[in-house]
């Protein structure tokens, strides 16, 4: 997903598509052990918009300090 979409989501919403990146992740480590996984680049993808989510929501909590 891109950084400018993760962007116009609300923090609920980052919330799951973080949780449904998570259980991706798990999935493809789980075949890749298995030896399943047709492209092993794509845990390293997950990884990045994994770290793109927390990035943006830590962003958004800081923005909600910073207003109080």
């Amino acid at each position: 997903m891109k950084t400018e979409e993760l962007y116009k989501l609300s923090k609920d919403q980052l919330t799951k598509k973080l949780d449904e990146y998570k259980e991706m992740l798990v999935n493809f480590r789980f075949q890749k052990s298995l030896q399943q996984l047709e492209h092993p680049m794509k845990i390293k993808h997950i990884k990045k918009d994994i770290a793109r989510i927390k990035t943006i929501i830590n962003q958004h909590d800081l923005e909600l300090i910073n207003k109080k």
